[in-house]
């Protein structure tokens, strides 16, 4: 009878640890969109519709990671949405991927890259994986899986073995860069300077406040950045760089919070700023990556 009782209680205990193992831990997880890694101008349209290989290897990553519990966006659902509701124009044709990465609201996006190798002793497939932030595209983690080789020219069954390789590690990162960002914040800079034709200076005194543009930026830049953490990397009279503001990585509402979304901020912020004479102060924003330029006028 002891024996039986300790026989079931390992049993269970054997369930339990795989359950553990196979489902997220109860903590906030990213939304996730896996998307086909691309050369730099290629058209990624074409490129899926001409290479199956590919639409494969991206099935194949999203699938695991819904088998795990990850919530997923389908990227070329969104491409098809987004060419639907004419997102794209004749001006704006130049980054598609990262453009449906921002149209997606996915936190993360996994770039998916499958090799597909022949040889005599067997076929295989190397998959390259990695992980990037969607707002800063920083990357969170990377993982190289390997098939193995085997005399069969199903690359789609190469590819899944490929991707299950690594796949359990790679969630795993994911996941804690993830849960590290929430606690933490995500980093940006934020680089202020002036237009060629503009009279202010960071030393001209700000008629609102009575202090200098540099320190007011700064100020607000205390009380706005994600619990309070930037660092100035530089400041002359013409120039103040913050190479590391926090942001956070979700609003109050629980939405993502984006890189443009503190840039419209900042934007909003320095049009309240008003020079000698209560001259309100123009200002130009644009955001690259993680880098917002903010030219005031």
């Amino acid at each position: 009878m002891k024996i039986f009782t300790a026989t079931l209680f390992l049993l269970w205990a054997s369930i339990a640890l795989a359950q553990e193992n196979a489902a997220p831990k109860n903590t906030a997880q990213p939304t996730i969109m896996v998307v086909p890694f691309t050369k730099a101008n290629d058209d990624i349209r074409k490129t899926l519709d001409a290479d199956p290989n590919r639409r494969v290897a991206i099935t194949k990553v999203k699938e695991a990671f819904d088998n795990r519990g990850f919530s997923t966006i389908d990227f070329v659902a969104k491409l098809k949405e987004a060419e639907t509701r004419q997102v794209f124009t004749l001006e704006n044709q130049t980054d598609i991927k990262t453009q449906i990465i921002e149209f997606s609201g996915a936190d993360i996006y996994v770039e998916a890259e499958a090799i597909m190798q022949k040889s005599s002793t067997g076929n295989s497939v190397e998959v390259i994986l990695t992980a990037y932030d969607a707002s800063t595209a920083t990357s969170l983690a990377n993982k190289v899986g390997f098939s193995g080789k085997f005399y069969t020219e199903d690359f789609g069954k190469l590819t899944a073995k490929a991707v299950e390789s690594v796949v359990e590690d790679f969630l795993n990162a994911i996941q804690a860069k993830f849960t590290e960002m929430l606690e933490n914040g995500r980093f940006v800079a934020v680089e202020f300077s002036f237009s060629a034709d503009s009279d202010l200076r960071m030393s001209t005194e700000i008629a609102t406040e009575g202090l200098p543009l540099s320190d007011l930026l700064e100020v607000w830049m205390g009380e706005n950045a994600f619990k309070g953490s930037y660092h100035i990397q530089g400041t002359s009279d013409m120039k103040v760089i913050f190479d590391q503001v926090r942001i956070p990585v979700k609003d109050a509402s629980g939405a993502a919070y984006t890189t443009n979304k503190f840039a419209l901020e900042i934007f909003k912020y320095c049009r309240k700023i008003s020079k000698a004479g209560d001259v309100k102060v123009g200002v130009k924003k644009e955001v690259k990556g993680n880098t917002i330029f903010i030219t005031l006028t």
